[in-house]
């Protein structure tokens, strides 16, 4: 009976491994998108690309599904890919904005409205929640190796152009306008590797999940993070002390 549990101990553990790397693997195919549909799609032409191909690579992603991600940027194969965003409300009224790539708005949207109804949350219209978003460019900087301390990098952020910086024991988070973050990210590769490189939505003020809302907020971002179409959750929501 041990060597079965055991077995199931490390079954559960890769199931919960293979599905943490899934949702890296989209996440990063969403950016290789993004960058070749943004610029070339010859990473020899293409800075953003590059950076997302680096990021590819150091998580071991399989070549196939990153030519498969550029690929639909140029419409290799015919299929013809979109950028959708879904706005709703999640348990006990938190905001929520879903960021989607689909070759199928039919098909996405009623998995997001899907999400949204079984977990206790409704989906809503386009600018019911964005306004409590702010459209930021955003850096980071691995600190691990990194042979420059806080003053210096952020000397070197607002000379990019950046506009803030904050400073964790890990990272270096550098925020920057949205029409900026090109520029900011060109001069900071020029001294610096970049773990991230990114236009990414923050929340203005947050609003605390109800303690009995927790399981079901929880499980509206299972889902949609699950969801092969959904490439970011971004969240104006906090969990009660101590939930994790």
């Amino acid at each position: 009976m041990s060597g079965h549990s055991k077995w199931h101990n490390i079954q559960g553990r890769k199931n919960a491994q293979d599905a943490k790397r899934g949702k890296i693997f989209q996440k990063i195919s969403r950016d290789l998108y993004q960058a070749a549909k943004a610029g070339d799609p010859d990473p020899a032409n293409n800075p953003q690309l590059r950076l997302v191909m680096d990021k590819a690579r150091a998580a071991n992603m399989p070549k196939d599904n990153v030519q498969r991600a550029i690929d639909k940027a140029s419409g290799v194969g015919g299929a013809k890919f979109e950028e959708i965003t879904y706005e709703g409300y999640g348990p006990g009224g938190t905001a929520i904005m879903v960021a989607a790539l689909t070759d199928n708005k039919n098909r996405t949207a009623a998995a997001v409205r899907s999400a949204f109804t079984h977990h206790g949350g409704s989906l809503g219209a386009a600018g019911s929640v964005s306004y409590m978003f702010d459209r930021k460019g955003y850096i980071v900087i691995l600190r691990d190796g990194l042979d420059a301390d806080e003053d210096t990098v952020l000397m070197d952020a607002l000379d990019a152009g950046a506009d803030d910086m904050k400073t964790s024991d890990d990272q270096f988070e550098i925020f920057s306008d949205p029409s900026s973050l090109t520029a900011v990210r060109d001069a900071l590769q020029q001294k610096y590797n970049l773990d991230t490189a990114e236009v990414r939505m923050f929340p203005e003020n947050t609003t605390e999940v109800p303690e009995d809302k927790v399981s079901q907020y929880q499980g509206l971002i299972d889902e949609l993070e699950a969801n092969d179409d959904v490439s970011d959750v971004y969240e104006a929501a906090t969990l009660p002390e101590g939930v994790e």
